[in-house]
């Protein structure tokens, strides 16, 4: 990896599929690149992953490094273990716990990025930390006005004016000030990567509002916010109807979809890209990649859960690694 970038992985809620996917996924990497991750959990919770996947990874103190142990940046949890596959306060209060000090540590420059495990929400809510979800969380603990959600895959990337909030919340939410503010974070990071993404803007109401017959956000908040954007020298076009722009997306057409609300962006990528979609949050001071999968509580603990996005999800990281925030 270039650099020698170390990658922060926080355990996610330690009773859902977190723990497992994370072993999985470092044990089918190559032993000499382990050395670069740190995870931010329990080493018990780790070893009972361990058990049930038989991936034979062993675990060992972040501040004693050796080359046949994953390194584990301890997180005191103040109770025992949570029980595996059931929603508990006790689990959302550990996986805010882990968060936080994966943010510490990116902050301070100790990671260079985190990828994070699923978390859930109902426990973290539970356990007195009232966020809607890692996106809340994060911006709250950087002391950022706000952040956005990129999920990204190969063919189809979307980034969203509004996500955990109610379909009327999000109606109100996009606003020109908004929109322009999505679009210019997709359009930053990009740059980021070494490229200038052609980006279109979903429409808000079916047919963007059909000139007015089925709403007016679209050329009253929508489209000013584009023809700004355009003037700030940005490759963007839209609104365009929600029901073909991701279609055109897909195939070739645009490198980004600026969604209004968190399901016109979701299904589409899910459909096309569920076990390799990842989320990315954009405008925070420290970097961070997720997998786009809950805690599957049905089938934690059995050793069945998928890997394949927990890898994409370092990946993705490692390319962040690689490009200096300072090229934006």
């Amino acid at each position: 990896m270039d650099r020698n970038a170390k990658v922060a992985v926080t355990l996610g809620d330690p009773a859902g599929v977190g723990p497992e996917v994370i072993v999985k996924a470092l044990a089918a990497l190559p032993r000499e690149e382990r050395r670069d991750f740190v995870i931010v959990g329990n080493v018990e919770a780790l070893e009972r992953a361990d058990r049930v996947t038989g991936t034979g990874l062993r675990f060992g103190p972040a501040d004693a490094p050796s080359d046949d142990r994953i390194a584990v940046d301890e997180v005191a949890l103040g109770a025992a273990l949570p029980e595996i596959g059931k929603v508990s306060p006790v689990a959302g209060d550990a996986s805010v716990r882990y968060i936080t000090r994966a943010v510490n540590l990116a902050m301070s420059g100790e990671a260079d990025v985190i990828v994070t495990a699923p978390i859930n929400k109902e426990a973290m809510n539970l356990a007195g930390h009232h966020h809607d979800g890692h996106t809340g969380l994060l911006a709250h603990l950087t002391g950022s006005k706000s952040s956005f959600m990129l999920l990204a895959s190969e063919r189809l990337n979307t980034i969203h004016v509004s996500t955990h909030i109610s379909l009327k919340g999000a109606i109100e939410r996009a606003k020109t000030e908004r929109v322009l503010a999505t679009i210019e974070a997709g359009h930053r990071h990009f740059l980021r990567l070494g490229k200038t993404a052609r980006i279109a803007v979903a429409g808000l109401n079916p047919h963007c509002g059909e000139n007015g017959l089925f709403g007016t956000e679209d050329t009253e908040f929508l489209a000013p916010a584009v023809e700004q954007a355009q003037a700030k020298g940005i490759d963007v076009v839209g609104p365009i109807s929600a029901d073909t722009v991701f279609a055109r997306a897909y195939n070739g057409a645009f490198d980004l979809v600026i969604a209004q609300y968190h399901d016109q962006g979701h299904i589409p990528i899910k459909l096309v890209a569920f076990d390799t979609a990842v989320n990315v949050s954009l405008g925070l001071p420290i970097d961070r990649v997720s997998v786009d999968h809950g805690t599957a509580f049905d089938i934690a603990g059995t050793g069945m859960a998928n890997h394949v996005n927990m890898l994409s999800a370092i990946a993705y990281a490692r390319l962040m690694a690689r490009s200096p925030r300072q090229r934006v």
